[in-house]
């Protein structure tokens, strides 16, 4: 049982934005922050004074302008720990798929990958696939109709399942192939690392030996497909998936705080990570015995970064500036704007993430490349074709090219959704930026 916990639940964990991955789905509503003389500051430090998290940092800005830092706290509640600030480190979890997903979108600027290419020209595994008929209860199955794209990769409507989602006997195949892309704690570690696959390569390989939860390009369904299309990354580029990331991006970008494995000598500003039981918070993953202080099986394409507010507001700034920063260009305009409008396949909608708590107040939501896309704004709020995205530990990042405005929240607990912090700084930041 306790096994299954660590495998099942604690996976869950970290790869789900299951519960609120889909940010400020809900229309906000007013709080004393939202109407203080400065609403980002006062709500970083709120959330502090309340003991709601440790430390806390937004970074934010509007059009081509250096960001704006707020931030609050230490980075653990040891007395010791550093102050939380721009350069803290924090587990981004699921905001890595953005990350993945303009890679694959270079890749397709390059010529190298087509958006309705078929995965199986880079692994003939996938060109058989098989589809269950009763995915809950049985691994019964029939022969997939249609080849999974890149478009179904990048919009989650491959057919992929996820150990946060799936359920029944394709669980226990996930979990038996160690088809768990990600980091959670050292215990976790020492036993999901036996089973997984040790490359992209291999992890791409398994799972096509996998039958799928629906036809593809059919049905949002939150899934691995981010790790898969990792994997499809590095075949397309010719080199490892990490060497594309640092050449392409986190090199020209001057991200010099984003890590796969973090440094022995960055530690001390990597923060902790908790876990809130009821009223409770304990510490999850410490960060001097992190299970990010080593090296993961392979680059976790959906799951794997730890990254600085610093860092992830160069990303979001060159998005906003449609694929340039500081006079370095790494994308193509039409690329930006390509992959962060609504590419869904025809007849698929998404109307937030599962469990979501959008309800009416919602807007109507589309899904680009790794994250939402707003299909129309909210007064006051980001407009229409905001692309975003949240991950487990409660971070968030948007891009709301519109108002040319960019956010990003980080903490680090779990679950995400605890407190409404989403919601709160998406509110806090448009109230700033209204000033």
């Amino acid at each position: 049982m306790k096994r299954y916990w660590m495998i099942g639940g604690a996976a869950a964990l970290v790869l789900a934005t299951a519960q609120s991955a889909a940010f400020g789905q809900a229309a906000p509503t007013q709080t004393p922050a939202a109407q203080s003389a400065a609403p980002v500051e006062t709500l970083v430090k709120d959330y502090v004074a309340q003991d709601r998290t440790p430390g806390i940092v937004i970074a934010w800005g509007k059009g081509d302008t250096a960001p704006v830092f707020a931030s609050a706290g230490r980075i653990a509640v040891e007395a010791d720990a550093l102050a939380a600030g721009p350069d803290s480190l924090w587990r981004v979890y699921s905001m890595t798929k953005p990350i993945t997903a303009m890679a694959a979108m270079m890749l397709v600027e390059d010529g190298k990958l087509k958006l309705d290419q078929p995965i199986a020209d880079f692994f003939p595994g996938f060109r058989d696939m098989k589809v269950l008929t009763d995915p809950d209860t049985s691994l019964a199955s029939r022969p997939a109709t249609t080849q999974i794209t890149v478009r179904h990769l990048l919009t989650h409507t491959a057919g992929l399942g996820y150990t946060i989602i799936t359920k029944g006997p394709l669980l226990k195949e996930y979990e038996r192939l160690g088809i768990t892309p990600g980091a959670v704690n050292a215990l976790f570690e020492a036993q999901a690392r036996p089973l997984r696959p040790s490359s992209l390569k291999e992890f791409a390989e398994r799972v096509a030996t996998l039958p799928l939860i629906a036809e593809p390009g059919t049905k949002w369904s939150y899934s691995i497909s981010m790790d898969l299309l990792a994997s499809v990354v590095e075949a397309a580029a010719g080199m490892p998936f990490e060497r594309f990331l640092e050449t392409r991006m986190f090199g020209p970008l001057k991200m010099s705080s984003t890590y796969w494995t973090v440094p022995q000598s960055e530690l001390g500003r990597f923060a902790t990570n908790y876990a809130w039981a009821g009223d409770n918070r304990v510490p999850f993953d410490p960060a001097k015995t992190s299970a990010y202080a080593t090296p993961p099986s392979f680059p976790y394409g959906g799951a794997g970064l730890v990254m600085s507010a610093r860092d992830y507001d160069r990303f979001l700034h060159m998005l906003v500036n449609e694929g340039t920063l500081d006079g370095v260009r790494v994308m193509k305009a039409e690329t930006v704007r390509l992959a962060m409008s609504d590419i869904l396949p025809a007849g698929v909608t998404f109307a937030g993430a599962p469990g979501g708590t959008g309800g009416d107040t919602a807007p109507k939501m589309g899904y680009g490349a790794g994250g939402s896309v707003y299909l129309e704004g909210v007064p006051g709020g980001p407009g229409k074709g905001t692309y975003g995205w949240g991950g487990a530990a409660g971070t968030v990042a948007w891009v709301d090219p519109a108002n040319k405005v960019r956010g990003t929240v980080m903490v680090n607990y779990f679950p995400s959704d605890k407190w409404p912090l989403r919601a709160d700084a998406v509110r806090a930041v448009y109230a700033q930026v209204a000033r």
